[in-house]
């Protein structure tokens, strides 16, 4: 017989010997009421002797049945003897037909494999084309499951559009896994056709599919189409639908007697078997549905196919999910396009504004004192700060040179100068004065000899263009707020977004002041470019500095390698950078104002929307403290810095000496501070403090109530009373903090010789001193 024929288990003979594991020895078939007869009808055999005996393999499990019929020697029976070698001889059938089923399963296994191989293959190559991809599914799914059809639906996730992506970017509060079941399989015996056809055509909330694609056995193009209603509402739709709801793996064996009604798909072919399995991407959300009709061979799909079109929606599901990002990539590049278009034009410079500059006279270097490292800017109008950088690069020869348009060139500082936001420090003249001081280092500090103009260029660029779009806020509270540039940039976070402005600008053909450089001199300034913007991060200044000062103290005076030129061209960045603590005291003194406050602004955003604390140098309501911790970066940075440069280059020793200079202030100001005064209580910095009435030095208790004039002391010859000392001459002691302790020696010490070193017995009671000019409440943190 070339057909088989199918025995449900525990029915006949062989099903029940296959149910009982016991050997059955029957002499008149027709007799035993086990034996079907309808089996000799078809056959036309009469059947009279039957043996059959139970096939397991080596752990005693059944396999198989092995029958033998009527006995050919005329013998009325099977023997004992027969028995015994008929169940030796199924021994060894029982571990040859199990190892038949090992090999064949090993080759299913090996087989299944290289599809699914295959598969991935396919997906990494088919990562920009949706519709190619999925045929390629649909074909392996087909040619591995051996079915006449195979769909896949896909959901409307949005998964084209941008803000598709922008979620995924994004960091979930929680797992998605929280909010999803885990998938599992149901039969088509115990689920309830209601879930299906009956609640899906009143819910409006059901999935919603977008697209769906058909391949059958007579093309083998996928058919791409967007589902009608009549398509969703169809037998196929409506459990595609249900799968996609659930999450459920759904194999139906025979629809037709699951429905009790015979199905047919829209060309009229029936439908009598079905496997529907959700595909999934990598957070296990469901985007999409794959369905597997009719068997070839007309049976069911078996515990086997299921298992192995789950392992292949695996992978449908991460290849659909990756050409869809991919898609919605595209189409944010394009969008990012469009967005850089309109940005390049807001953010360059106005033509009026250019022309302007192009055809200004620009005045020479000495009359903006360009070429003195005591700059200073307040009194330059803004369009003096664009003139004053033009004459820069001029007095360099760089425009010259390199052969720069000048109407490019003007229009490139308008727009470095426009990209700067209103910052109360880090902003554009921060930026003219960190240029200036390196022009200033190169011409009058002779630094010029150690570089070539390429680098020159290089410099003064990254140099104007080192904090571009600085929000007033420092790295930490990038990341402290987990920005978008903290996301993008995981170190030096603001100084590679500067440098990312810089080349931003450059990109315009309007502004691109490299455009006649060649290939490798536009390689060599931008990489001049990019290390020096990086080298004002002061996190990569700690890595350098021993490097560096390592070289100054062997003596090095050859700077011409590549590694020994960035490293002295991000000690200048540096010293360019915090060259604001070696102005004059009176500008050291303003600009301090301007960085204590943006630290300021910093520390009450802190506050206010992380709820955290501040550093000390950020907080307003340790304002008092800043003297000693500006002396303290003086000390651990500036100084030592501008020692090592000053040794080394000695033109540029006005760095130093100016540093040196203004310690001297601010450590004066921390011993008021350490001695109760408050350095910062008055709304400006120009009005003077009280005048003292000089009297002789005398060590007195310091009290509250002594500085109040309260206290009573005997009169002394010469020597007036405190008690009749004007109010005006110890209204400056109001501010004391020491809530009536006696203060010590030390401090009493200084504080005598602070307001009595004019006074003399002579003119006791009689002349006046005026004690420095007293700034108003300026602190100074790093300035950076």
């Amino acid at each position: 017989m070339s057909e088989e024929i199918k025995i449900p288990f525990g029915v006949g003979i062989a099903g029940y010997v296959a149910q009982t594991k016991e050997i059955i020895n029957i002499k008149d078939a027709y007799k035993d009421p086990r034996f079907n007869s309808s089996i000799d009808m078809q056959t036309g055999y009469t059947t009279q002797l039957i043996l059959s005996v139970p096939i397991c393999n080596y752990e005693g499990d059944v396999i198989g049945v092995a029958q033998i019929i009527n006995k050919t020697n005329g013998s009325n029976e099977f023997t004992d003897r027969d028995v015994e070698v008929f169940q030796r001889y199924l021994t060894f059938c029982g571990i040859g037909i199990q190892n038949a089923q090992l090999f064949e399963l090993s080759v299913l296994e090996y087989r299944r494999n290289q599809i699914l191989l295959n598969l991935a293959r396919s997906i990494f190559e088919e990562q920009n084309n949706l519709e190619c991809l999925v045929t390629k599914i649909m074909t392996e799914a087909k040619e591995l499951l051996k079915c006449e059809r195979c769909a896949v639906y896909l959901l409307n996730l949005d998964c084209g559009e941008a803000g598709h992506l922008e979620r995924i970017v994004e960091r979930p509060s929680k797992s998605i896994q929280e909010d999803r079941k885990p998938l599992s399989r149901r039969e088509s015996n115990n689920i309830d056709m209601e879930d299906i056809f009956g609640r899906q055509t009143t819910n409006e909330g059901s999935a919603k599919f977008t697209m769906v694609f058909e391949m059958d056995n007579e093309t083998q193009e996928a058919r791409v189409c967007r589902p009608s209603i009549s398509d969703l509402s169809s037998p196929l739709g409506q459990i595609a639908r249900y799968v996609a709801s659930t999450g459920l793996i759904l194999n139906i064996g025979d629809v037709a007697m699951w429905l009790k009604r015979s199905v047919l798909d829209n060309e009229k072919e029936p439908i009598k078997s079905i496997l529907c399995m959700p595909i999934v991407n990598g957070q296990r959300i469901v985007i999409g549905v794959a369905q597997l009709i009719n068997k070839d061979n007309g049976s069911s799909f078996t515990d086997c196919d299921v298992s192995i079109f789950e392992a292949f929606a695996i992978f449908c599901g991460l290849g659909i999910h990756n050409t869809q990002m991919y898609e919605s990539a595209c189409k944010l590049m394009a969008k990012q396009k469009v967005a850089l278009e309109c940005w390049s034009y807001h953010a360059t410079a106005s033509n009026e504004d250019a022309i302007k500059l192009t055809t200004d006279l620009i005045p020479s270097a000495e009359k903006y004192n360009l070429y003195s490292f005591t700059f200073i800017d307040f009194d330059l109008s803004d369009e003096d700060t664009c003139r004053a950088t033009v004459r820069m690069f001029t007095a360099c020869n760089l425009i010259q040179k390199f052969h720069i348009p000048y109407d490019i060139f003007c229009r490139w500082v308008l727009s470095v100068k426009k990209n700067y936001r209103p910052v109360k420090y880090h902003n554009w003249r921060h930026a003219l004065n960190v240029a200036q001081t390196m022009f200033a280092m190169l011409k009058t500090g002779k630094m010029e000899q150690f570089m070539t103009d390429l680098e020159i260029l290089g410099l003064l660029v990254a140099c104007l263009c080192h904090d571009l779009d600085h929000r007033g806020t420092n790295n930490a509270f990038q990341t402290k707020t987990e920005s978008p540039l903290a996301i993008l940039y995981s170190t030096s976070t603001m100084e590679h977004h500067h440098f990312d402005q810089c080349v931003m600008i450059l990109n315009s053909d309007s502004n691109n002041i490299f455009q006649t450089l060649s290939v490798e001199e536009y390689k060599r300034v931008m990489k001049v470019v990019e290390s020096a913007i990086l080298s004002t991060d002061l996190a990569m200044y700690f890595k350098k500095k021993d490097k560096f000062m390592e070289l100054i103290d062997d003596g090095e005076f050859d700077w011409q390698s590549e590694e020994k030129k960035e490293l002295l061209c991000g000690m200048m960045m540096t010293a360019c950078d915090v060259s604001a603590i070696a102005k004059p005291w009176d500008v050291q003194h303003r600009v301090a104002k301007l960085v204590a406050d943006e630290f300021f602004d910093q520390g009450d955003l802190e506050k206010l929307q992380l709820n955290q604390q501040p550093v000390a140098m950020m907080d307003r309501e340790r304002r008092d403290e800043l003297p000693q911790m500006q002396v303290g970066f003086i000390d651990f940075i500036c100084l030592p810095l501008y020692k090592v440069l000053s040794e080394t280059f000695p033109w540029i020793m006005p760095l130093y000496e100016g540093t040196a200079e203004n310690r001297k202030h601010w450590q004066d100001l921390a011993e008021k501070v350490e001695m109760g005064l408050t350095w910062i209580d008055r709304d400006t910095i120009e009005e003077p403090v009280e005048e003292f009435v000089s009297i002789e030095p005398k060590d007195i208790e310091f009290t509250v109530t002594t500085l109040n004039c309260a206290q009573e002391q005997k009169d002394t010859a010469g020597v007036a009373k405190l008690s009749e000392c004007p109010k005006s001459a110890l209204g400056r002691f109001a501010s004391l903090h020491k809530g009536g302790k006696s203060l010590d020696k030390g401090v009493r010490h200084r504080l005598s010789r602070s307001l009595y070193a004019r006074s003399s017995l002579e003119e006791a009671g009689k002349a006046k001193v005026q004690l420095p000019e007293r700034k108003k409440k300026n602190k100074l943190c790093l300035l950076i």
